[in-house]
């Protein structure tokens, strides 16, 4: 199984939480977006959107993370990523989908290229972009978590799940960009809970063969 991967990338983030918690092996073949090697032909041979991750389990490409995700959990079911019962599922997309749809597409490095070169904002301004939607995006998922009976030590109950593989890179990306956490008591509280597991130390950007300074 190989996973073309970038350190930092929360996507890809996402992903090397997933493998390590179903206790999968994994060759991470690393994809530098600061080099913007993801443009380059022979990765969009392997994924057309030139994004990371792209997972090759035995021959058969796969990208998106939700849909990697959602395909290791079907293929590979110990431990489940997701509920038995279709509430429940339902519930634990919807936080994970909050975050991969209402707040990565708006920080992530494509659009803050664009920010940068093409609407030529300095640091300053692209930073309140970015911090602004994440507490638009962490407010609401803050209530979703704090206001459900079915939130235990993570997201949903007391076993770590897919909401969670979502939850910590946003969190990372969050602090890498010094936003403030004070509002979020549940989402910091869960955060710690799963950086605590090793499976979630062990997919830290600063873990990673490709990390740099």
């Amino acid at each position: 199984m190989k996973l073309y991967s970038y350190f930092r990338s929360s996507a890809a983030y996402r992903l090397r939480i997933a493998l390590n918690l179903k206790c999968l092996a994994y060759e991470q073949v690393p994809i530098s977006l600061l080099k913007d090697e993801q443009s380059q032909d022979s990765y969009a041979a392997i994924n057309p959107q030139r994004l990371v991750p792209a997972l090759d389990d035995g021959g058969e490409l796969l990208t998106q993370s939700m849909a990697i995700c959602e395909y290791l959990d079907e293929t590979y079911p110990d431990p489940p990523l997701l509920p038995k019962n279709a509430p429940e599922r339902a519930r634990v997309r919807a936080l994970s989908l909050a975050i991969a749809c209402e707040i990565h597409p708006l920080n992530n490095l494509r659009v803050l290229k664009y920010l940068k070169h093409t609407l030529k904002q300095d640091d300053e301004q692209r930073n309140n972009w970015y911090r602004h939607w994440i507490a638009e995006g962490l407010a609401p998922v803050e209530k979703m978590l704090a206001a459900s009976p079915r939130t235990g030590r993570f997201c949903h109950g007391d076993m770590p799940g897919l909401a969670d593989i979502f939850l910590v890179p946003q969190v990372f990306n969050a602090l890498r960009y010094e936003c403030s956490l004070d509002a979020y008591p549940t989402i910091r509280r869960i955060n710690d809970e799963c950086l605590n597991l090793p499976a979630f130390a062990a997919a830290k950007p600063d873990a990673q063969p490709d990390a740099v300074s």
